[in-house]
Parts: C-alpha cells; structure tokens; sequence
C-alpha cells in the first residue's frame, strides 16, 4: 500500500490534486476532513468540503486524536486534508490565545503529533495526506503559532521521508520531492580533467 505527500501553500491546488489522485484508485475513498466546527466560517469550509466531493466518498469529520485511523477500511483510501489544520488546533488547545506558552507545551504539541503520525505511518491502506508548508515568511509573534510552524515542520519532513510520493504544490503545479537529492552537494567548479 502507498502513501502519498501533497504539501504546498494555502489555495496552490493540493487538495484538488489529492482528490483526482484518490479517485484514480478506483475504489472506496474515506475523505477525512480536519477543522473545528466553533465558528460559522470554519463550519461553512468543513460543509463545503463534503458537498464538493463524489457522493459515493465518505466524508468523516476528524481531529488529532488518531483513533479514527484505524476505523478506516484498509480497502479504501484515506484522504486527509489536511494535516496542516489537525496540528494547528493541537497547538491552539496547549497555548490557547497566550502570549507566554505554558511550560511543557511544546512536548505536549510534539508528542500528540508524533501519535498521530505514528498512525498514519502504520496503515495498511493508500493513504494520501494534504498538508501545508509554513515558515518561509516572519517568525509568528505568539506562541502557538511558531509551535505550529516548528511542529508541521518536522511532520512534513517525516511524512515526506517515508512516503512513496510527495509533492510540492505550487500554483497548480507539482514538483515531484522525492526525485530530488536529499543532501546538498558542493558546487563543482572544475572539470575532473582539470584537476
């Protein structure tokens, strides 16, 4: 069975992307769609998330605690969508609207995303996973929000090492991660010749 990564930028297409690809399979699709039904424009984006897929998908509601994974069919596959929003309100129930981080937070965040992933990780059906890519702007002035950008941080990269696909979404186009080196490498200056 295969896990495939499509990260990239707020409205660059992933979730699109990852709802073709899942379709593609030909079989079962559980769509397990992140977010917090507190506020009427956060229910109106998980709302618009089950109308605008196929009607034979099932759509769950999900959050962080990875006990729903294991209820998914291994015979189906899970699209999450997206991990981004999953992390984000751990890191909003350890820090809240603070502007200090109450001490052990940030294990608290690391270790609820670590069981999460751990679970993503073992199962045994195709699985693709939506998530974001943060950090590439300002440091975030409160707390939750850069035990956000550090935590989905080092999930991605997680994910991303041990997928079978990964994508960077942007604008509408992928750029295959996996076919690229993993380390950098010195800049060769010299024919061999040369030397």
């Amino acid at each position: 069975m295969s896990l495939v990564v499509l990260t990239g930028a707020v409205r660059s297409g992933k979730s699109a992307m990852a709802e073709e690809l899942a379709a593609s399979r030909g079989v079962d699709v559980v769509a397990a769609v992140a977010g917090w039904d507190g506020d009427d424009e956060m229910v109106r984006r998980i709302d618009a998330h089950r109308t605008s897929r196929p009607g034979e998908w099932t759509t769950l509601h999900v959050d962080a605690d990875p006990s729903w994974i294991a209820a998914v069919a291994c015979d189906a596959v899970l699209l999450l969508d997206c991990l981004g929003t999953l992390v984000s309100h751990l890191c909003y129930d350890a820090v809240g609207d603070s502007d200090i981080a109450p001490g052990g937070a940030e294990e608290a965040v690391a270790a609820r995303v670590d069981a999460l992933l751990t679970a993503l990780l073992a199962r045994a059906g195709d699985t693709i996973v939506v998530t974001n890519e943060t950090g590439w702007g300002v440091v975030p002035a409160w707390p939750s929000a850069r035990i956000f950008r550090d935590e989905l941080g080092r999930a991605n990269r997680r994910l991303i090492a041990a997928a079978d696909a990964a994508y960077l979404v942007v604008d509408g186009r992928c750029l295959d991660l996996k076919s690229l080196p993993e380390r950098p490498a010195w800049p060769s200056t010299h024919e061999e010749g040369d030397r």
